[in-house]
């Protein structure tokens, strides 16, 4: 798997120079220059959308066992750091983010229940979006290859989409405990019962259908929001660009970066994506390759300090000290003052352990 993380990596690199080169770097510098304070309030999308998607999770919880709203928020975030910046092909954050959030004292099954519930809702809305791109295509009057692509890989997806919610379901469990006592070889795996609590919360949340459709509809909201990067992007580059012709331009470029999930931050996959895209409202090339340039700097903006912030809680846990609560927090964390100076200088002691270290 890491070899071809690896050769997906390399090709992606050759992708993205090849696409600059051809539309030439100096057009592209210039595209970009003229986005202005654009690139600004597009990382400010990006913040608003990453926070919207934790509310998303938070409110397939039940309503007894709900963690902090600002917990499932700034574990959200993480999520989306890791998954964004690092080679985990965008899932390692999930996992991630379901062990931080037992940090905040919700049980293990729960957590790893509602991430999955939250990856199931996330799925689906962005089926739905990517649909809803299609259908706005060709009520636009567009036809041709992408329509065609783009109709075939949903095609795809549907099967793959149903599959996911049947391994949640009473099927996906006799699966497991089957392979786990074929490949255990011993009953003892299931003295502790976890796959049996897991699905017991799976079946509780999704019997909370009020829970489900609200989930829904906040991260088909959720995606919505991430339409205002393209929109703003290309506004200020100087593009009259309906909402609706953005619409399609960043659901179908979702869709191609999800398909390229096994390439590190879908390189090339990105850059060819949104120049066919642009392409279809009269965008040049370089414009598309600007506004790709914009959204990995929305990426870095956001999944830098959320990096700090999966470090800090990590730490955090380590310590014993309650998980740092947000981003804010984990940059107080991360640049607060060392406290060796004491008290004369308004500084509370170092704690001094048992060894006096």
């Amino acid at each position: 798997m890491k070899r071809l993380t690896t050769l997906g990596l390399i090709a992606g690199l050759c992708t993205v120079i090849g696409l600059f080169v051809s539309s030439g770097p100096e057009a592209v510098a210039a595209a970009l220059w003229a986005s202005g304070w654009g690139a600004v309030l597009v990382v400010v999308a990006r913040f608003v959308a990453v926070a919207w998607a934790g509310l998303g999770w938070w409110v397939v919880f039940p309503r007894s066992d709900r963690p902090l709203l600002r917990a499932c928020i700034s574990v959200r975030f993480v999520r989306e750091g890791v998954n964004t910046l690092l080679p985990v092909a965008q899932v390692g954050g999930d996992l991630i983010g379901a062990r931080l959030l037992t940090l905040h004292r919700v049980s293990g099954a729960l957590s790893g229940a509602t991430t999955l519930v939250d990856l199931m809702v996330q799925a689906l809305t962005q089926f739905l979006f990517t649909l809803a791109g299609l259908g706005i295509l060709v009520a636009l009057g567009g036809d041709g290859p992408i329509v065609h692509y783009v109709g075939l890989g949903l095609v795809v997806a549907a099967p793959a989409l149903v599959a996911f919610y049947l391994v949640q379901r009473r099927f996906g469990q006799s699966l497991l405990q089957a392979a786990i006592n074929r490949f255990a070889g011993q009953r003892e795996w299931r003295i502790f019962g976890a796959v049996d609590v897991l699905f017991e919360h799976l079946r509780g949340l999704y019997a909370a259908r009020g829970r489900i459709l609200t989930a829904i509809a906040t991260h088909l909201f959720g995606w919505v929001i991430g339409t205002l990067e393209v929109w703003i992007a290309l506004r200020f580059m100087g593009y009259e660009v309906g909402f609706l012709e953005a619409i399609v331009i960043e659901s179908l470029a979702q869709a191609v970066r999800g398909a390229a999930f096994a390439v590190p931050g879908a390189l090339g996959a990105q850059e060819g994506g949104l120049i066919a895209l642009c392409a279809v409202f009269g965008i040049p090339a370089e414009a598309a390759l600007a506004l790709s340039l914009i959204k990995r700097l929305a990426d870095l903006a956001v999944g830098l300090p959320s990096l700090m912030l999966w470090h800090v809680m990590e730490n955090d846990a380590d310590q014993g000290r309650s998980p740092a609560a947000g981003i804010g927090a984990a940059l107080r964390a991360r640049f607060r003052p060392r406290r060796a100076l004491g008290p004369a200088y308004g500084y509370a002691a170092a704690p001094v352990d048992a060894k006096g270290e």
